[in-house]
């Protein structure tokens, strides 16, 4: 099943939506990563002001992805490729991981399912990429669902990896003016709960349906 764009925002709208709402993006990506903090003290965070009693860790989570968004943003008329992936990668794992920016040599398990991620083999990795970014068939917001539900499982990094599928799922809704994927708190239980259930089956309908219902913003002019 192929997901229609829900919005066709020129660039100049696409850029103004994601400038508007990458701090409650990057707030998304911490609450994916189940880390305690808030959006206010995200965006405290964000402002550069120190904020008392959040870890130093989480605190580096956030100068990671907002140091990943605005590569995006200025980025935005690049090619999606796979060099381009890792790069984003780099930006949200740095001094979190074994290695950032490329792809894992050893196995990782995923908290709460018994599944097991196959260590990954680069050109396979490279040949599936290509097939969701260039697939002829996909609008921007299929391709977006797809390759979010392909990286979270996957998980081709050492860490990072939701954080790092949510940001190449944005980097395709706001380059073609689709709008822009957050999972908004009151969302997030019932993403964590399809997210598992996804990794357990490896049936991805569930979570790109809801994901489609629910986590599409965009903008009305």
């Amino acid at each position: 099943m192929y997901y229609q764009d829900k919005f066709h925002l020129t660039p100049e709208q696409s850029l103004f939506l994601a400038k508007k709402k990458w701090d409650e993006n990057v707030y998304c990506g911490m609450k994916m990563e189940n880390r305690a903090v808030t959006f206010p003290q995200t965006k405290t965070i964000l402002n550069g002001v120190n904020v008392p009693n959040v870890q130093l860790d989480d605190i580096q989570a956030i100068l990671n992805m907002r140091d990943a968004w605005k590569f995006l943003l200025n980025t935005i008329n690049q090619p999606l490729t796979f060099d381009y992936w890792c790069k984003l990668n780099e930006y949200i794992a740095r001094n979190e991981a074994l290695e950032w920016g490329k792809l894992r040599t050893g196995t990782v398990g995923i908290s709460g399912t018994d599944y097991e991620p196959p260590i990954p083999e680069r050109e396979k990795v490279i040949q599936e990429f290509k097939a969701i970014i260039y697939n002829p068939d996909a609008s921007a917001t299929d391709k977006a669902l797809e390759a979010f539900a392909w990286g979270a499982r996957g998980q081709f990094f050492w860490d990072g990896n939701k954080r790092t599928s949510l940001t190449l799922a944005n980097k395709i809704l706001v380059s073609a003016g689709a709008g822009i994927l957050t999972i908004t708190d009151k969302h997030m239980e019932q993403f964590n709960v399809l997210l598992l259930d996804f990794y357990n089956t490896g049936n991805n309908k569930a979570l790109k349906e809801f994901l489609y219902e629910n986590a599409i913003q965009g903008m009305t002019i």
